[in-house]
């Protein structure tokens, strides 16, 4: 898939995300200036950088996407709820987000998508009394501009010079208004962010507690909240039992002082507990969260979901089964208890922030005078102290980064060897998958949608061992809609793939020991000069990064520029990260370690993690092109370990053919061709025992040596 820009989930999530912005954690987005674009039948105000004056919103492709009816009525009926008595707001904000800050949802918390009709997956929207704006990242101008309705402004995200919502916010509300959020949804230091920014122009944040505004409007249409089993995830996958993954947290909580934590991220429950489950698309977690604490451990969720084999499996981790609504409850008892309280504010939600903070407020209120002037000093004295005495009498809250985030993401030797597996079995998948199209479209001359192609692929993935869903919407686009670069195609408005214009096919696979995540692009007729020199820059910045040895613990936004020097020296780029963490059968975007040149992201790449290698380029209205592999950080021998670190290099997951055919050999040095050479040699050496037939010969001539251009 595409690579986001991975930060702690919503951190500052208010904040404009910079140059080619693509926040990999649904974010909020700004930016200023103001215009009108025709686009159709109704006008659509776009803002951009370029200065103020009409904005051309011009269609994309042959993708239309159809605009939701009653967009205005559902704006009155939001305004109107301005009014309810106790809130008296001025602006609502309709962040993307579900209670777990998740970068994809369940259908029933598409709030936003409900209420603008712009379905991509990140964005926010602000409702004002007047105004209705939506922000929105680079990967989706493209979509945007064709869904939203005629009373609603695009914010273009990215563009330099532009403001955030929050500051957006204070130029627009009359000082001292009120803004209205769901606490549910905005991580803590998102909301704290927006609370401090808002202050500036006397404005008052207000955390709606009885019931988010638009779930009024949404009515019994609303999409009931999922409630599938969850399931066990084999120790034989996992590699690690969940008894032993708790006892290293315990050691975590002790070393920092803490008592308890609080874990609200979805695939970091379903790693702790070794679960899976259904609740999300795509995504195998379930709706939870978890407290562990020195002698006990709760997971909070929905009791229909445990089947009986869970409840064995969490009796034999000591774990406990409480509601999911609880929550809040079993945290307000922590702060009675005295508990210090480790919260990741960077991704857990200012609803159960506040109500700890709360908590811990009442019970200091409730002390005897004496015990509260020693319990204030001892907390006072916290703010220069660099560990935490544990036996301070009182409640405390610690602010640190999840621990189990860094857990996840290096692999173990049995998560890793899933991840080979279920590579083997998607490249043979792709293989027949690739041999099927080819035939159809070049030598049949048949044509098919890019819907038609995309439920073909999830066919002949289906057929493999342990195959369980697809790892996110198939990204399917033909000729201009591969521009979009998180381009869904629909049956009634897609375009077709054929020999005459470039396809790029982005998809991957769930499978009970792995997750996939490929992307090729190719082209079934004659691609033009400037279609190859594209591609070749692409896959040259790819392989530089591919090729990359660098120290243990070096940031992933510092790989990054190999990967678009190649473009950067013909004035080319692209508007997304090159590299994202991907989970063992997990998240197909999984932090916090990432490859992109948001250099905020500090987090070093270590042995065992798995990232995305995926450099691209998008001519708007024309093509889009990239090239994905997934590869593993691993020990790298080098002759000298300067300081004594250790060298990391990558290997390679993904074993599917690039399409020599969109090379300009005449621009590639010979170490580039001989990469190629040697890495189509290992694709035959390793799929080609697994497949047969017509098959089999598609790989074969397509794995072959292209020539090395001595005088490049």
């Amino acid at each position: 898939m595409e690579a986001v820009i991975w930060k702690r989930p919503c951190v500052s999530a208010l904040r404009s995300c910079g140059p080619f912005a693509t926040c990999g954690s649904r974010g909020t987005f700004g930016f200023r200036n103001g215009g009108r674009a025709l686009h159709r039948t109704f006008i659509l105000r776009v803002i951009n950088s370029t200065g103020s004056g009409a904005v051309v919103a011009r269609p994309s492709s042959a993708r239309k996407y159809k605009r939701s009816e009653g967009v205005d009525r559902k704006l009155a009926a939001l305004r109107q709820l301005f009014h309810k008595p106790g809130l008296q707001m001025d602006a609502y904000i309709i962040p993307s987000q579900d209670p777990h800050q998740s970068e994809f949802i369940a259908e029933c918390f598409m709030r936003r998508a409900f209420i603008s009709g712009f379905t991509g997956s990140a964005g926010t929207a602000v409702v004002t009394k007047d105004k209705a704006s939506l922000w929105t990242d680079g990967r989706y101008f493209l979509q945007a501009e064709n869904q939203l309705g005629p009373d609603w402004t695009l914010m273009r995200a990215g563009t330099p010079g532009v403001p955030t919502v929050s500051e957006w916010l204070t130029d627009v509300l009359s000082p001292g208004s009120k803004v209205g959020i769901d606490p549910f949804l905005f991580s803590s230091d998102a909301a704290e962010e927006l609370k401090h920014t808002l202050s500036t122009k006397d404005h008052k944040l207000i955390y709606v507690y009885d019931g988010n505004l638009v779930d009024e409007i949404w009515k019994e249409d609303r999409p009931k909240p999922p409630a599938a089993p969850v399931r066990v995830h084999d120790i034989k996958y996992a590699g690690l039992d969940v008894s032993s993954k708790i006892s290293s947290l315990r050691q975590n909580l002790v070393e920092a002082g803490a008592t308890s934590i609080v874990i609200s991220m979805l695939d970091e429950i379903a790693w702790l507990l070794n679960l899976r489950g259904n609740d999300v698309a795509h995504s195998p977690v379930a709706y939870a969260y978890l407290i562990v604490e020195l002698d006990s451990t709760t997971l909070f969720i929905d009791p229909s979901k445990i089947t009986p084999e869970v409840i064995v499996h969490l009796r034999n981790s000591n774990v406990t089964v409480k509601p999911y609504e609880s929550l809040l409850l079993e945290v307000e008892r922590l702060a009675n208890c005295g508990a210090k309280l480790w919260l990741d504010t960077i991704c857990t939600n200012v609803a159960i922030v506040d109500a700890f903070h709360s908590a811990c407020n009442k019970y200091f209120e409730n002390l005897p005078k004496r015990s509260k002037q020693k319990s204030i000093k001892e907390r006072n004295k916290l703010l220069n102290a660099k560990s935490i005495d544990s036996e301070m009498e009182g409640p405390l809250a610690i602010h640190k980064a999840s621990p189990v985030a860094i857990a996840k993401a290096i692999k173990n030797g049995a998560e890793l060897d899933g991840m080979r597996q279920a590579h083997l079995r998607d490249a043979v998948a792709l293989a027949e998958f690739w041999t099927w199209l080819e035939t159809k479209v070049v030598q049949d001359k048949t044509t098919f949608t890019e819907v038609e192609v995309a439920d073909k692929l999830l066919e002949f993935r289906s057929k493999q061992a342990g195959f369980l869903d697809t790892s996110f919407d198939t990204i399917s686009g033909s000729g201009a809609n591969g521009a979009i670069i998180h381009y869904r195609a629909e049956p009634d408005t897609c375009d077709i793939v054929d020999d005459k214009k470039l396809y790029l096919l982005d998809s991957g696979g769930q499978y009970v020991d792995g997750t996939t995540d490929v992307t090729r692009t190719v082209h079934l007729g004659e691609p033009s000069s400037r279609e190859k020199e594209c591609f070749t820059r692409v896959l040259q910045g790819h392989i530089a990064l591919d090729q990359a040895i660098f120290p243990e613990n070096t940031p992933g936004f510092v790989l990054d520029v190999l990967a678009r020097s190649s473009l950067w020296k013909i004035g080319l780029d692209y508007r997304h990260g090159t590299g994202h963490g991907v989970g063992a059968s997990l998240n197909v975007h999984e932090g916090p370690q990432g490859i992109s040149y948001r250099y905020e992201n500090m987090t070093g790449l270590q042995g065992g993690m798995i990232v995305s290698n995926e450099p691209g380029y998008y001519e708007d209205r024309s093509f889009g092109i990239r090239i994905e592999n997934l590869v593993i950080v691993r020990d790298m021998e080098t002759p000298n370990r300067f300081g004594g670190n250790s060298y990391l290099g990558f290997e390679k997951l993904t074993f599917v053919p690039i399409q020599s055919k969109l090379l300009d050999l005449s621009l590639m040095s010979p170490a580039e061709i001989e990469w190629l050479n040697n890495y189509h040699s290992e694709v035959w050496e390793k799929v080609s025992p697994l497949i047969q037939g017509d098959v089999h010969e598609w790989l074969w001539k397509n794995t072959r040596p292209v020539p090395v251009n001595s005088t490049a």
